[in-house]
């Protein structure tokens, strides 16, 4: 057993009915030119084997009597490989748009708690010889780094799976249950008075810098996102867009502008998000906020679990040069990771942990329900590096992967980059009032980027990435 995260159980608390709280992977995979059987029946297997491997799909969440602590994850249980194991097709004929529809249908629905919080969907039906993976884990077991190890290590070719018994523990008593809280409030208390120290100090140097720099009329205001038409009480239903750039283009682009892929990913967030604001809003007269997930632990071997803080980037949405959205974009990272060294990465994380678990679900909710202007940020953008080299099953070489985190209440859409090997793939995940089509949103970044590419001096004609799906 052990105790939920203050990250893991905020994750878990936020859920509400027309918020669910899991992330996406998906995997496809070109069987074109391999020999071999590539069946539900395979993959059911595959997973079957490399269960003992992959601990986080074993965890069981455990509510504690009373709500008198976060839940606990019970490590151990028998998984019902017929119920999390599933079968999915797409469409006629099977290309990336079909792929992206039924991705969006199944991100609407919500984890059963009363199981482990995952689900694989095997995807049929799909054209060139291609069939998909669809990894659904809540957001409470992993956060984007710990899903990208689990999805390497669940690919990884070396790995030839493991044939003994798995361990199953017995629940826990309600009596075992109680007094371990007891033991983690006693903890918790502990602590306090060294968190609320190093609060006060990371305030203290954060408005210190903050006016030796001054006022940034390019900037916006912290606390003060406006109002855009992302912004409202979401749906339950969700879509959901992909597409694919060739690392090759994005990182010629971001060292000819001298810029990391991050504040370039960023930047062209912000062209295309200017674009969605004159069509939706008629004006984008003001920058916006995003929040930019920022991981606190990298560790390759870590598969469970939320290391991440985040930090408030002001995206130049008001200007019309590309070049200014880079260089703005660049200026606006700059200070937003300044301000999250001075006030402590892991504190955010570390005040999570005081979240009370009797009232957290329900303040939660009435977030979720109400049409208030969120205070902190306008829409959620991460950027994350995923496997370098290329997975396979059975043989059959992974040749695209891509990931989303879960739309956040009061800002329907969520925009996530992951890099593979020789891609650079977007994803787009939307409620179904936000945007007409999701596709919208991943067209306007591909432009903004070929307008990035054309104010640099670079060529408009982007490379083909022969390895992914025709873009929708």
């Amino acid at each position: 057993m052990k105790r939920l995260s203050g990250w893991d159980a905020m994750m878990l608390y936020s859920e509400a009915p027309n918020v669910p709280m899991h992330t996406l992977k998906v995997a496809v995979f070109d069987t074109a030119h391999v020999d071999g059987e590539f069946s539900f029946e395979m993959f059911r297997e595959t997973v079957r084997k490399r269960m003992p491997l992959l601990e986080p799909l074993r965890y069981q969440l455990v509510d504690i009597p009373f709500k008198f602590h976060h839940p606990m994850w019970m490590e151990n249980v028998a998984v019902d490989l017929d119920y999390h194991v599933r079968r999915a097709r797409v469409r006629s004929p099977g290309g990336r748009r079909e792929l992206n529809e039924l991705i969006g249908e199944l991100a609407g629905a919500r984890l059963n708690r009363a199981r482990p919080l995952w689900e694989f969907y095997f995807v049929e039906g799909m054209a060139d010889g291609r069939f998909a993976v669809i990894c659904k884990v809540h957001h409470a077991l992993a956060d984007g780094v710990a899903s990208a190890n689990l999805l390497a290590k669940a690919m990884d070719t070396r790995i030839t799976g493991y044939e003994g018994p798995v361990h199953t523990d017995s629940p826990p008593s309600t009596g075992q249950l109680l007094r371990a809280a007891g033991r983690d409030h006693l903890g918790h208390l502990a602590r306090l008075p060294r968190l609320v120290k190093h609060t006060v100090g990371g305030i203290s140097r954060v408005r210190r810098r903050s006016a030796q720099r001054g006022r940034n009329p390019g900037l916006a205001r912290a606390f003060r996102p406006p109002e855009t038409f992302i912004n409202h009480v979401l749906s339950p239903t969700r879509t959901f867009a992909t597409a694919t750039l060739a690392l090759t283009d994005v990182k010629e682009t971001k060292n000819e502008l001298g810029v990391t892929i991050n504040d370039l990913v960023l930047a062209t967030a912000a062209g295309a998000l200017r674009e969605l604001r004159l069509r939706y809003d008629a004006n984008s007269d003001e920058p916006i906020i995003t929040s930019v997930a920022a991981a606190t632990d990298i560790s390759p071997d870590r598969i469970t679990g939320n290391r991440l803080s985040g930090i408030f980037v002001s995206l130049p949405v008001h200007v019309s040069d590309p070049m200014d959205w880079v260089r703005l974009t660049k200026f606006s990272t700059g200070v937003a990771k300044e301000n999250y060294q001075l006030l402590g990465p892991e504190l955010p994380g570390r005040w999570a942990a005081y979240l009370p678990p009797p009232l957290a679900p329900f303040a939660f909710r009435r977030v979720a329900a109400s049409n208030t202007q969120n205070k902190l940020f306008n829409i959620p953008i991460s950027n994350v590096p995923g496997p370098r080299e290329r997975g396979s099953i059975g043989g059959a070489p992974m040749s695209e992967i891509y990931s989303v985190g879960p739309v956040m209440a009061g800002a329907g859409i969520n925009i996530t980059v992951w890099s593979y090997v020789d891609q650079l793939n977007i994803s787009v995940l939307a409620d179904d009032v936000t945007v007409a089509d999701p596709h919208e949103v991943t067209d306007a970044m591909i432009r903004a980027f070929i307008e990035i590419r054309t104010a640099a001096g670079l060529s408009a004609e982007l490379t083909e990435v022969e390895s992914a799906m025709a873009q929708a």
